[in-house]
């Protein structure tokens, strides 16, 4: 299957970068006028970012490698039926959160993973934790990284999700309302009461 091909090539070589400075929409434009190279730049462009992302989803890295590989054939299927007048990494975003989602309902799990990378390292207290905000002793401990997945793992996953693309995936509040399909007002405030709840967390 070529989408397959292309996964794993990009995945593999991370080829093609002398296109890497084209953007997505004449990518897809390319693509559709049958250059097929076109969207194994695409992948290459976009898997680790999507890697990560269905991560904070699943949990654990198997589970991701599937995920973000069904991610990028339904790219690859529903290409020609894509509008380009929408954004298209907002697009692609919202193709990966609903085949986490759907594949966690299959799974009948919940993620515990939070923000945690696959690295080890946790975005969200560099972030989000605003450290004059937070007493003095509690940054000098050495488990303040546990401290934070800890209470991002309370959060329920609309929370959860508008902070992984606000703080790991730098969308703005515009792109995170196109990927959800939610009105632009409902990301902000949603936003503002994840914080309010982690900072509540942390304060207790």
């Amino acid at each position: 299957m070529f989408a397959v091909y292309c996964w794993k090539r990009c995945h593999d070589y991370g080829i093609l970068r002398t296109m890497e400075h084209t953007t997505d929409l004449e990518l897809v434009q390319y693509y559709l006028n049958g250059d097929e190279k076109s969207l194994e730049v695409l992948i290459q462009q976009y898997l680790k970012p999507i890697h990560g992302f269905v991560y904070r989803y699943v949990g654990n890295r198997q589970d991701t490698e599937e995920v973000t590989q069904e991610v990028f054939v339904k790219v690859w299927r529903n290409l020609k039926k894509y509008d380009q007048s929408q954004n298209f990494k907002t697009w692609l975003f919202s193709i990966a959160k609903n085949t986490a989602i759907d594949f966690l309902k299959k799974k009948k799990t919940v993620p515990f993973s939070a923000f945690e990378t696959e690295d080890g390292e946790n975005p969200v207290l560099a972030g989000i934790v605003d450290a004059n905000a937070l007493p003095d002793e509690l940054m000098q401990k050495k488990d303040v990284a546990d401290v934070v997945t800890r209470s991002l793992a309370t959060l329920s996953p609309r929370y959860r999700t508008v902070l992984a693309l606000r703080y790991t995936n730098q969308f703005t509040f515009r792109e995170i309302a196109e990927s959800l399909r939610e009105p632009l007002d409902t990301v902000k405030s949603r936003h503002r009461r994840a914080l309010g709840m982690l900072k509540k967390y942390f304060v207790n």
